[in-house]
């Protein structure tokens, strides 16, 4: 019989392969080596196949399609970001019988066979497969494109996976991507929800999984947590099982945590395991910010023009040096041109998040407004080495 031999939740931070200068590189070096040992407890486990929860940051389905839950169910996992490309194999037996035991169940799953994923599955594939020769089965979970489904409800779906897992003969790792606290291309951006997370974190470890799976989608957005929608289908897959804490950084703008729950070992003893029990409920202040919406159809002809920037590095690096012409073509009104052109001006601020406000309020997707800044940032890197390089005519005298 199939068994769950490890299970753990990892960050996924962009800057983590980028390390922009608006970051500690002190920080993103903890995250990496806490990344680090979750990879050390494949080689523990020996799994024969890695189950990756992930999600998409509008990458991979954007506003062509976005559904609610996915499988790549192809030959090859394909993930590229910041330049980094990975060509993994995919357990597929594994994923189609996932695939079609779920649908047989209830959960109406779609499926690709080529999609191509990105930073939420590429910096996990570099710092905890880290090279490992373990095929894989990633999941998608809308996490930022309303409507979401509820955590109880991706437990449900962990639950279904566990049943189909003890099916079958293989040894299975979990691995959910995402979380914690952080409000990308919105204006709570530099202001991240510490104080859930580590309440959460004292819960977990104290086995008390309904603290995450009895939340509505409404306080994981408030709390800038809807990643953690992988964490809940995790949840449902292990059971009654405690996390373990493995690094937890509070950076300017996000909650970088990374936890273990199998294989399960004697933690040691934390203040905050120690007194979760005395611990009081989260307040939610019910504000319903509504950080992610769907953007206005209005808008689609900037979402789009965002949504290429992210695969076409000569329509980033035309944006960098022939603005006015790139808004001609793609026909933006002049809100939509005056919002795009933060783009232009992407190396002009002292953050990167600094130019989102304009494109969020000229319609687009916020996520995809901060994701399309950093794209456009490393084009903008390329070009400015580029001008300072020499000439090989200076170079010769």
């Amino acid at each position: 019989m199939g068994e769950i031999v490890a299970a753990m939740a990892t960050c996924h931070a962009p800057q983590l392969f980028t390390y922009p200068p608006d970051e500690d590189p002190a920080q993103l070096d903890a995250t990496i080596s806490s990344m680090r040992a979750l990879g050390n407890l494949l080689d523990e486990t020996r799994p024969d196949v890695l189950i990756f929860l992930g999600s998409d940051h509008l990458e991979t389905f954007s506003i062509g399609c976005v559904p609610t839950f996915a499988i790549i169910a192809g030959s090859r996992a394909i993930a590229e970001f910041a330049g980094r490309k990975y060509d993994l194999p995919i357990h597929r037996d594994m994923a189609e019988d996932l695939l079609n035991r779920l649908v047989a169940v209830g959960f109406d799953m779609a499926y690709s066979e080529d999609a191509v994923l990105g930073h939420t599955f590429a910096v996990p594939f570099e710092y905890v497969l880290a090279g490992r020769d373990i095929p894989v089965v990633p999941f998608h979970t809308n996490v930022y494109m309303p409507p979401l489904p509820g955590p109880a409800r991706c437990a449900a779906l962990g639950a279904e996976i566990r049943r189909a897992i003890e099916s079958r003969p293989e040894r299975v790792a979990i691995l959910a991507s995402g979380g914690m606290s952080h409000y990308p291309g919105t204006w709570k951006y530099p202001h991240p929800d510490f104080e859930f997370d580590r309440w959460l974190i004292a819960e977990l470890e104290a086995s008390n999984h309904d603290a995450l799976l009895a939340l509505t989608v409404e306080q994981l957005d408030e709390v800038g947590n809807t990643e953690l929608l992988n964490w809940a289908t995790l949840l449902g897959a292990i059971g009654d099982r405690p996390g373990e804490l493995l690094q937890y950084t509070p950076t300017w703008h996000h909650g970088h945590a990374v936890m273990r729950f199998l294989p399960a070992r004697a933690a040691a003893s934390s203040a905050a395991t120690a007194d979760s029990v005395k611990r009081k409920p989260y307040v939610f202040k019910n504000e319903t910010h509504g950080f992610y919406r769907h953007s206005p159809a209005s808008a689609y002809k900037l979402n789009k023009l965002l949504f290429e920037v992210r695969h076409a590095a000569d329509l980033r690096r035309r944006l960098l040096t022939d603005f006015d012409r790139v808004a001609a073509e793609w026909g933006l009104n002049a809100e939509e041109a005056e919002g795009a052109r933060a783009i232009a001006n992407v190396g002009s601020t002292e953050r990167i998040s600094d130019n989102a406000a304009a494109l969020v309020k000229a319609g687009a997707h916020p996520l995809q407004a901060l994701m399309s800044l950093h794209a456009v940032h490393g084009e903008f890197k390329r070009l400015r080495e580029e001008l300072e390089r020499p000439t090989s005519a200076t170079e010769s005298t």
